[in-house]
């Protein structure tokens, strides 16, 4: 019993003499923000794929390598498609126009001879029909000029409808064969990877002899000198960013530096997985080096209030009541709040001390 009441003395002793934590309110400016992480991009960044399938035959460039739009990545073997494309092209120049002048030309021809002879035949029937009017000539030639010149009617009917059909079918196979040899070619060109913007190869996915698919990432291309960041931003805390705003950046490959950016881009989407939203900022103060992918982590300004009264928000107890320094406990009013400190609007004064709780 004298062991107990001896270690309950050494404890009230300890207790006794243990001093309270203090701090005095002061004014000062704060700051509120709204945090966020993500990673670089380069400008235009995209990840490159080809719509078909094949082993990759040459790589154009090196990763790292500058390229403008249009110029190759790489490509992938493709001898089948060539030869189809050389076939097209045999296709093509048989079924030209050009090529088929001279059946045009006949048909042409066809139609101007019976144009001719209906207007011959068209002559002598009007002729005859004149002498039998006078009483000239014999019923039979009346009739025999009438049949020449249905006959020629028919004749000349049937050929220009034959010129016609031809001129279209003609020109029906020439389209063809042009579309096919256009997309013979097209599909040439699908098995080469060009670059859709002016600026550097980042990564290259495969090796020369490598099986390439439809589904597989090819080559990541961006901007070379442009770059920006991609923050993740919590879904409670989107509704409070707008275009323009402040933001405050520190990157793992710069310790101890904050650089400067902006808002420029809002994606007006949720990820469902993560909960967050996707906003855009551009470098107003950017690095000397950047590269795409790289960490960072970034205070987006919401506010900023000058001579705020403010003490430490671990001196705030239930996000509202303070003790003084006499440990009477006194309710607050809060305003802004970063990290650390808390903005008092009403309940304490400046320069009084009060105890951390």
């Amino acid at each position: 019993m004298k062991q107990v009441i001896v270690v309950f003395a050494i404890l009230a002793f300890f207790a006794c003499g243990k001093k309270k934590e203090t701090v005095i309110v002061e004014t000062g400016d704060i700051t509120e923000a709204v945090y966020a992480s993500g990673k670089i991009k380069a400008q235009n960044q995209y990840i490159a794929y080809l719509p078909v399938n094949g082993i990759v035959k040459q790589l154009f460039v090196q990763e790292g390598d500058s390229i403008k739009k249009g110029m190759p990545i790489l490509c992938l073997a493709n001898e089948s498609q060539k030869i189809g494309v050389n076939n097209a092209q045999s296709n093509a120049n048989y079924a030209a126009l050009k090529a088929n002048q001279d059946k045009l030309e006949d048909a042409k021809a066809l139609v101007e001879f019976t144009q001719n002879k209906l207007k011959l035949d068209s002559l002598n029937y009007v002729r005859q029909q004149a002498l039998w009017n006078k009483q000239i000539g014999s019923q039979l030639d009346l009739e025999q000029k009438l049949v020449a010149y249905k006959n020629a009617i028919s004749a000349y009917i049937s050929a220009n409808s034959k010129w016609k059909d031809l001129n279209r079918q003609l020109s029906l196979n020439a389209a063809l064969s042009a579309g096919n040899l256009k997309m013979s070619n097209q599909q040439v060109k699908d098995f080469t990877l060009f670059s859709e913007t002016d600026g550097r190869v980042f990564e290259l996915y495969k090796k020369v002899g490598e099986l390439a698919s439809a589904q597989t990432p090819l080559a990541v291309v961006g901007a070379a000198h442009s770059f920006i960041l991609e923050l993740q931003v919590d879904e409670y805390d989107v509704t409070k960013i707008t275009l323009g705003q402040q933001v405050l950046v520190k990157l793992d490959s710069y310790k101890g530096k904050v650089f400067e950016a902006r808002i420029s881009k809002i994606i007006p989407i949720m990820n469902e997985r993560t909960k967050s939203f996707t906003v855009e900022a551009l470098f107003t103060q950017a690095p000397p080096v950047l590269y795409p992918n790289l960490s960072f982590e970034a205070n987006i300004v919401i506010q900023t209030k000058r001579n705020a009264l403010l003490i430490p928000r671990n001196y705030l107890f239930n996000d509202s009541v303070v003790t003084k320094a006499n440990g009477e406990q006194a309710p607050v009013k809060t305003g802004l709040m970063d990290y650390q400190k808390v903005e008092i609007l009403s309940g304490i004064e400046a320069n009084e001390t009060l105890q951390k709780p």
